[in-house]
């Protein structure tokens, strides 16, 4: 019986090495300032005018060096990042403790995302709007009243009036000659740049009964 030899070459075996092709993978891998993230190409792109966008496009005039995982590396802020990519994920801008808008647009106009930009732009400036908003007048009002009405008038109090002083005007008599105390009840209101006019001027007869009534 004559003997059957079959020699299997080494190179017959030998499986093709995979190797990672970022150009064709959803997936990106960043390094910012030596922290790493890893996100997809569609949350990159959703602004087709920012530096993300050209650096999934391998734009031929963009350096784009890698470390040695094959990420982009970015020399930023990984802190401020977050937030950045984050808001391109979904939408909405949300800050920690530790971070400032004015931090966030420094990024987001290095990135050159143009919807981010506007947003914290109109956050802040509605901030600076609110602090802005000093108040330039005191409106005081008198309001009389009896004893067993003064409770509920100062708890009904409304619309940014306070209670500042209350002055007794001696008393009165009811129909069923029951002794009522009167009193004037001073209360003041601020008035800010927006709702200043030229007609809320305090009476004079407020400013002498809030002064009497800061002596008793």
């Amino acid at each position: 019986m004559a003997e059957c030899h079959v020699e299997i070459s080494s190179h017959a075996v030998r499986r093709p090495v995979q190797t990672f092709n970022h150009s064709s993978s959803k997936w990106v891998r960043l390094n910012v300032g030596g922290t790493h993230f890893l996100t997809t190409r569609q949350t990159l792109c959703r602004d087709p005018r920012s530096f993300l966008f050209r650096l999934c496009q391998a734009d031929p005039d963009l350096d784009s060096d890698k470390d040695e995982t094959g990420a982009y590396l970015i020399d930023r802020d990984p802190m401020y990042f977050g937030p950045v990519l984050n808001y391109l994920r979904h939408g909405k801008l949300v800050l920690n403790k530790n971070l400032t808008e004015e931090g966030v647009l420094e990024e987001a106009e290095f990135y050159n995302i143009t919807s981010l930009i506007k947003l914290i732009k109109d956050k802040i400036s509605e901030r600076e709007g609110k602090t802005t908003h000093t108040p330039v007048k005191h409106v005081y009002r008198v309001l009389q009243c009896q004893e067993e009405e003064l409770t509920q008038m100062v708890s009904t109090m409304s619309d940014g009036w306070k209670f500042e002083q209350l002055v007794n005007i001696g008393s009165s008599y009811n129909y069923g000659n029951e002794y009522q105390a009167e009193f004037l009840c001073v209360v003041s209101k601020e008035l800010y740049n927006q709702s200043y006019n030229g007609n809320s001027q305090p009476s004079e007869k407020a400013k002498i009964l809030h002064e009497q009534g800061s002596r008793i």
